[in-house]
């Protein structure tokens, strides 16, 4: 399969897509699910990898004892794999906001130094809560950590807050699918789960974005 078909499945089916590679490799599944939760919290121009979905998938899976999977070492090494993904996007973050107006993202965003002095005013007032809410939001998630480096967030109030939404959000969402996969109810309606799972975590924007329409 060429890469986009790759992707389209994964993104389309992602518990076929997950079991098809438990079936056909095995324990190579660890190896994938690192690699796709570093790149959807990671790498900026990612940001619809599926992130929740995989994270309630992957306990399913683990749950089927067929598959022989540990749920431990899952949430482990995805916690690793969201912190390596969050620390690479603040440090780029972080690069761009020190070439000041003249940072681009790739070449292709320009940083302007206004843009620079409301993402510092605005960490400074709620930082702390933001990195800890926006790992439960999906492309937010991939955003939250690089501009909290081009806000120029104190690394080590940045890294304590991370750590702690990393725990939360990998631990909580994949030990729902490992207790709640093996319901007869949630193996017939999957897909609708899996929705209400991201419609659910999507619910703070669209409250802010009310919020906000309604102070103007």
């Amino acid at each position: 399969m060429e890469l986009l078909e790759i992707l389209k499945e994964l993104l389309t089916n992602t518990k076929g897509f997950l079991e098809q590679f438990v079936s056909d490799h095995g324990m190579w599944l660890y190896a994938l699910l690192f690699l796709i939760v570093f790149c959807e919290t990671g790498l900026v121009v990612l940001p619809l990898l599926p992130g929740d979905s995989l994270l309630f998938t992957a306990g399913v899976l683990a749950g089927n004892a067929n598959n022989n999977l540990n749920v431990f070492a899952i949430i482990i090494l995805l916690i690793i794999a969201a912190l390596l993904g969050d620390n690479t996007n603040y440090f780029i973050g972080r690069y761009l906001a020190k070439k000041g107006e003249g940072g681009k993202l790739f070449g292709i965003f320009t940083i302007k130094k206004e843009y620079l002095e409301k993402t510092e005013s605005f960490y400074e007032k709620h930082g702390s809560k933001t990195i800890i809410l926006a790992r439960f939001v999906p492309i937010v998630r991939t955003f939250a950590p690089f501009v909290a480096g081009i806000g120029s967030m104190q690394y080590t109030r940045y890294i304590s807050y991370c750590i702690m939404g990393a725990i939360l959000w990998v631990g909580s969402i994949t030990l729902a699918g490992y207790f709640l996969g093996s319901n007869e109810w949630i193996q017939h309606n999957f897909e609708k789960v899996v929705l209400g799972i991201v419609a659910a975590s999507l619910l703070p924007v669209v409250f802010q974005f009310i919020k906000h329409k309604l102070a103007k």
